[in-house]
């Protein structure tokens, strides 16, 4: 049986499979066993002719190509789907988190644990990545209702007993980091180097950032929900407040109520509360409607075996 699966995520890395590949091999074929799964994630470069030219030179690499771009989090559901390995390491194709970590976490894992997560000493990123990936943590933490370590990188590794839950979650909004936090086995963490971008950009902007904290608590956590009935009794409560007020006004002071500025602040400030609650029951009810069609999760292209 192969010791180690590698799931790498690919989308517009022309530029970075090759060394990626040479690198990889340096350091696995001191470990054991190995196949590399590239996921082709409807590049619009190179990239999946790279993969297959790579296949060519060397049985171990594997790729699968969608048909269009379907996300970070879905590629590597796919390459999950293929893994054949009694470990599985995870990470990215940008060579900002450097295969010659990956001993380390091998290490990690023999004394017992069954997930252990790459943590970054010190990020090469902007300022304004640092700062946006703070908060989407933070966020995460604080209300997606699972723990997850903070800082982490895609690189880490983790055995087949987590693999095998992982498949069994068929759900099409995925956040993979909450997934695996998710199942509660016994896991580690460890510091790994982080490399900044020498070649290509990064596919992960502040919005992007954003989208995938929204997707990651409403996967996890009914909060939202739970949020929407407190801004309900909030703008009820404040429309009793000022109800109250100016009666008070006018029956005890005589002060006339003055009608148009109040009216528009009470009919924007309710308008907007109950805009903000419906836009939340239908981000649920949407991926309710997106199960029920139970289409699949994604569609390959071509693959290489």
């Amino acid at each position: 049986m192969i010791e180690f699966s590698i799931i790498i995520p690919v989308y517009n890395e022309e530029e970075n499979v090759s060394e990626l590949h040479r690198r990889l091999g340096t350091v696995m074929e001191k470990l054991g066993t190995y196949e590399i799964i590239f996921v082709d994630d409807g590049s619009s470069d190179r990239s999946w002719q790279i993969i297959k030219d790579l296949h060519e030179r060397d049985a171990g690499v594997k790729g699968l190509s969608f048909s269009r771009n379907f996300g970070h989090h879905i590629a590597i559901t796919a390459g999950l789907d293929h893994a054949k390995g009694k470990a599985i390491i995870l990470m990215d194709g940008d060579l900002q988190d450097p295969p010659e970590e990956i001993p380390k976490l091998c290490r990690k894992l023999k004394e017992g644990y069954e997930l252990v997560y790459g943590i970054r000493k010190e990020k090469k990123d902007s300022i304004l990545k640092r700062f946006a990936s703070f908060v989407f943590w933070r966020f995460i933490n604080s209300f997606s209702g699972i723990n997850i370590p903070r800082n982490q990188t895609l690189l880490r590794i983790f055995d087949r007993k987590i693999l095998d839950a992982l498949n069994s979650m068929r759900e099409r909004s995925r956040f993979i980091h909450g997934m695996m936090a998710w199942t509660g086995f016994k896991t580690a963490v460890q510091e790994v180097e982080h490399a900044a971008r020498k070649r290509g950009v990064s596919k992960y902007n502040a919005v992007k950032l954003f989208r995938l904290a929204f997707n990651a608590i409403t996967s996890f956590s009914t909060l939202p929900l739970r949020v929407a009935t407190y801004l309900g009794l909030l703008s009820a409560g404040v429309g009793m407040f000022y109800g109250f007020y100016f009666i008070y006004k006018k029956i005890f002071l005589g002060i006339p109520v003055l009608g148009y500025a109040s009216i528009i602040v009470a009919v924007l400030f309710v308008g907007g509360i109950q805009l903000l609650i419906l836009g939340i029951i239908g981000e649920y009810l949407g991926r309710v409607y997106q199960e029920v069609q139970a289409r699949p999760i994604y569609v390959l292209r071509e693959h290489v075996f």
